[in-house]
């Protein structure tokens, strides 16, 4: 980010945010195993999110996106449709029963543009989301990010965040 983006507001994520939130959501295919399709883990974050800006259709949980004051850029992220900015990052989050019986809040994506990582847009997002969850009564924050997303698992870690599973996968013949 340029210093015409100093300041950065984390909000809940309005309609006319849509299209720079599809946008970002490109940044979620990195680390995906090998067998895995890329794209299908992207198309299933934008239909998640899709659904979330469909106003005939209450989506529980929320979706929050940082907003950089300043000029918009063109590309990914950029929004020119009057948010006062540039989305840079979102993240959603919503409730749902662990296995075990206890209801618990689940971040489904976070993401940040390119050009704006490494700046605490991460850790401001998710500290929204944290506090959503915790207005929701629940104890419990959980996440998933790809085993090859390195950058990924030694942020979660700074944040806090312990292994909690691991997920083995065979590819059958």
């Amino acid at each position: 980010m340029t210093a015409e983006h100093t300041e950065v507001q984390v909000r809940p994520a309005r309609p006319e945010d849509r299209d720079a939130v599809m946008r970002l959501v490109s940044r979620l295919s990195g680390g995906v195993a090998e067998w895995r399709d890329p794209e299908a883990v992207v198309e299933a974050a934008r239909q998640w999110l899709a659904g979330y800006f469909v106003p005939e259709r209450k989506q529980p949980g929320a979706v929050f996106v940082a907003v950089a004051a300043g000029q918009a850029r063109d590309g990914e992220g950029s929004d020119r449709e009057g948010s006062g900015g540039e989305v840079v990052g979102v993240v959603s989050v919503n409730t749902h029963r662990h296995f075990t019986g206890p209801m618990e809040a689940y971040v489904g994506e976070l993401a940040v543009a390119s050009h704006a990582v490494r700046m605490g847009l991460g850790r401001r997002l998710l500290s929204a989301a944290e506090d959503w969850a915790r207005g929701q009564g629940v104890r419990h924050l959980t996440l998933e990010t790809a085993a090859g997303n390195t950058a990924a698992r030694r942020f979660y870690t700074a944040m806090g965040y312990g292994e909690e599973a691991i997920r083995f996968t065979r590819v059958l013949d």
